[in-house]
């Protein structure tokens, strides 16, 4: 079975990654930060509701899959994606797809892929990976996460792709069907970046954008009061990995979202764009400085103390709030530039 044409790439994070390199083979270059930023991929939410490990999800990003959805709805990218209820199904249509020389994306759980360090495995399964060819008993993957190429057993992969639990991916197989031949950023930047604004700002519920940051450092203090050391470090082992070891956390995907406005900026020729990417900068400087503060009481042999951990989360909103306001002022009509058309799609 000869390899699907698509070259593999290191990247921060595991869906935007693949995004990408799906979209070039397919004919349509858009780096990893504008798969991000159009997408309106970026977000914070804790949602103390949900469980992931019997501890409070705590997310930088949107759900899986609204990465590469969002492409669809805001520059006309078209999916084909599919799920199966039998797993000996979902790897039959997996061969077929490569057969054709097509290599697709595929959500997974990170435990069962035995390419991933033992240290890196762990519960998760929202990942996501390019399969793009088949050698014998083991498949060709293009993992984002990786600098090389990795190989997986189909046993490995078939138990991957259909592990049950919290975000089940039931074998999910997607790959772009059509792609736009040209993406006019005067038209599509202004409604993805104030989608973005708006959840940070503007969410109505109390768990999403800066409302949600505040309410994890009222929850942290709060846990603080209730609960032992053990506990605590625990609680904040998952927040450091959600934010530094999933993807690309709190700090790498602002980082990466300034990347997207950085693009823009010189694309457009709009300094303004540019000054609030340095803002955004400064809040991916600000998560880490909080990433290193849990880190520090993680590791500490002393009492948990999240005093620390809570004035640096506090400092995190503040610059937030602000950040996110510099990007509405950006799109207002003031600074809106003459929108033209998307160029018609061509089909993969």
């Amino acid at each position: 079975m000869n390899p699907a044409p698509i070259q593999h790439r290191h990247a921060g994070h595991c869906e935007t990654g693949v995004s990408s390199i799906l979209l070039q083979a397919a004919g349509l270059a858009l780096s990893e930060a504008m798969v991000l930023g159009l997408s309106g991929g970026l977000t914070f939410a804790h949602l103390p509701f949900v469980r992931i490990n019997e501890l409070p999800l705590t997310s930088y990003r949107m759900p899986p899959g609204r990465i590469y959805r969002g492409l669809a709805r805001r520059i006309g990218v078209r999916w084909e994606q599919q799920r199966f209820r039998s797993p000996q199904v979902g790897m039959a249509a997996l061969d077929a797809q490569l057969e054709q020389g097509r290599a697709v994306g595929l959500q997974a759980s990170v435990y069962w892929l035995p390419y991933f360090p033992e240290a890196m495995r762990f519960h998760f399964n929202a990942h996501n990976l390019i399969v793009y060819g088949r050698d014998g008993d083991d498949y060709l993957v293009s993992d984002p996460v990786f600098e090389q190429p990795q190989r997986c057993p189909a046993e490995a992969l078939q138990r991957a792709r259909f592990v049950r639990g919290a975000l089940a991916p039931k074998g999910l197989m997607y790959w772009p069907t059509a792609v736009p031949a040209v993406v006019d950023l005067h038209q599509v930047f202004r409604p993805a970046v104030r989608k973005t604004a708006n959840m940070m700002l503007r969410a109505p519920i109390p768990f999403i954008g800066v409302k949600g940051i505040r309410l994890l450092a009222s929850r942290m203090q709060r846990v603080a009061t209730r609960q032992d050391d053990r506990y605590l470090r625990l609680y904040l082992g998952q927040i450091v990995r959600m934010q530094e070891e999933i993807g690309t956390g709190g700090g790498g995907f602002r980082f990466m979202y300034a990347a997207f406005l950085q693009e823009c900026a010189k694309d457009m020729e709009r300094s303004d764009i540019a000054e609030v990417a340095e803002q955004m900068t400064a809040a991916g400087d600000a998560w880490r400085r909080f990433a290193v503060a849990c880190a520090r009481q993680i590791r500490s042999r002393q009492p948990v103390d999240l005093r620390d951990p809570v004035t640096a989360l506090d400092a995190v909103a503040a610059l937030e709030r602000q950040t996110f306001q510099g990007l509405l002022a950006v799109t207002r009509p003031a600074a809106r530039r003459q929108a033209l058309p998307i160029e018609s799609q061509k089909t993969v």
